[in-house]
């Protein structure tokens, strides 16, 4: 069964719509690519709205009632916004789930060091990657360095027309006969993604000084130094991200796609924060969840697996003065939630590694799907066909453009979101999304009508689920 083009449906009212929309994205995903920024961003956007920090009213032993507008961060990395309804919680919530976080780079702790006198940044990278996409393109370092008296020293380089750049070389095509012949997964190793820095040697002033060993080394530890203040051991307690450089940006002659680094999971975390934050007077609380480590399985303290998430609905009983296990449990249990996550658009290039009647398609609006994992849906949430038939009704009934499809064929591999951690509550969950072309590689493109549909469709759900 077919899903017809969301384009063709639309009128200059919708376009209009659309534009505003994707151009807010773009400038979003061009500031906001490592978690703190996404995080740093949201909540300038939960202020500028009138939601309070639920930290704050803890502090200051504040009641919560129907209408407040509240927001909770964790350690910068993850946020958990909630728009209080009219109907008592333990009713349960509407809950919109999607993560911050994104494949990536990431600086070791001892990562400077110099070879035949250029100096580099070792990296280990994060989530999971074709490494061979990440050499030879414009670079960008995103971070934090944490001092020992506590001072954080905010790293950006590599974004400004007038920054300098990174990369990790590669191998000139002359003398890559060996190198080809390899298995892509071994073409470039995770040891050669190291990240060039450097060239200039240190040249003491004093004529009379011994040459200095690893003179470039020490200049880039100069440079830094009067830049930020900082002191090599200071890599220890530092968070630096290596990313693409650049803006996300327009793709098409007909400006109809988005390509742009970190759309997954980027693309559902925008769409959930502006649906959440346009959809006011609500009868059950709206919540919208925003988290880190998806890409590496969800561990962490600000992973989904953490308690952050349930210790902050039972910190939101108490302010309403509810607060009981109980009470949680019901909370919890008789939610509803969309796991907003990406899928993979369908690419006729290669068409192999689909199954076309069950694949996603750029346009065709956001994407369900009913069960993620990997060939015997390993490691999925399988949701129930109650709640998708109900979810089905909800988006007809608004004239928002969905379809229903799996990642890929059955049998050559598959993905995972966070849909299965919240469906340990007994919470109805199903995931759900906008489909991606080169998921995973440094930039990749989405739908600008997908991501409209996607919008449109959490505010549906957010207001009547």
């Amino acid at each position: 069964m077919e899903r017809k083009n969301a384009w063709k449906s639309y009128n200059n009212k919708a376009n209009k719509e659309l534009k505003s929309l994707c151009d807010e994205y773009i400038d979003y995903l061009s500031v906001a690519k490592t978690e703190r920024e996404n995080v740093k961003l949201i909540r300038n956007y939960c202020v500028q709205n009138g939601y309070k920090d639920i930290d704050e009213l803890i502090k200051k032993k504040k009641k919560v009632k129907a209408g407040d507008k509240l927001y909770r961060v964790c350690m910068n990395k993850s946020v958990v916004m909630f728009n209080i309804g009219t109907a008592p919680i333990e009713e349960g919530m509407n809950i919109l789930g999607a993560h911050i976080d994104s494949p990536r780079m990431d600086v070791k702790q001892y990562p400077l060091y110099e070879k035949e006198e250029l100096a580099y940044l070792d990296t280990h990278y994060y989530g999971g990657i074709k490494k061979y996409q990440w050499v030879a393109l414009p670079l960008a370092l995103h971070g934090v360095i944490v001092k020992k008296d506590g001072t954080t020293v905010e790293v950006l380089i590599g974004e400004d027309a007038d920054d300098p750049v990174f990369c990790v070389s590669d191998l000139l095509i002359h003398l890559a006969a060996d190198q080809l012949e390899k298995k892509g997964s071994k073409v470039v190793e995770g040891e050669k993604l190291d990240v060039l820095f450097g060239s200039v040697p240190f040249v003491s002033k004093n004529k009379d000084e011994k040459e200095v060993k690893e003179a470039v080394k020490k200049n880039v530890l100069k440079l830094l130094k009067d830049k930020y203040d900082v002191e090599e051991e200071d890599f220890l307690s530092a968070e630096i991200e290596v990313v693409p450089a650049g803006r996300a940006r327009d793709c098409g002659i007909d400006r109809s796609m988005v390509m742009a680094y970190g759309q997954d999971d980027k693309v559902c975390a925008f769409t959930s924060l502006k649906a959440m934050l346009d959809v006011d007077k609500v009868e059950k609380t709206t919540c919208t969840l925003l988290t880190d480590k998806e890409e590496i399985g969800s561990v962490g303290a600000t992973g989904m697996r953490s308690m952050f998430f349930e210790n902050t609905v039972a910190e939101l009983l108490s302010l309403m003065g509810s607060y009981s296990e109980l009470s949680l449990r019901r909370c919890l249990a008789k939610s509803s939630m969309l796991s907003s996550d990406v899928n993979a658009g369908y690419d006729p290039l290669y068409a192999d590694a689909f199954e076309h009647e069950n694949a996603s398609f750029l346009g065709r609006g956001m994407v369900f799907s009913k069960f993620t994992g990997s060939r015997g849906k390993s490691g999925s949430n399988d949701a129930n066909a109650e709640y998708i038939a109900r979810i089905r009704a909800m988006m007809d009934k608004n004239k928002v453009f969905y379809q229903c499809a799996e990642l890929g064929k059955v049998d050559v591999g598959g993905g995972g979101t966070i849909a299965y951690i919240l469906s340990l509550y007994g919470m109805e969950v199903i995931d759900c999304g906008v489909a991606v072309l080169n998921m995973h590689a440094p930039w990749e493109v989405t739908s600008k009508a997908d991501i409209y549909e996607t919008y449109k469709g959490y505010k549906v759900f957010l207001k009547e689920a």
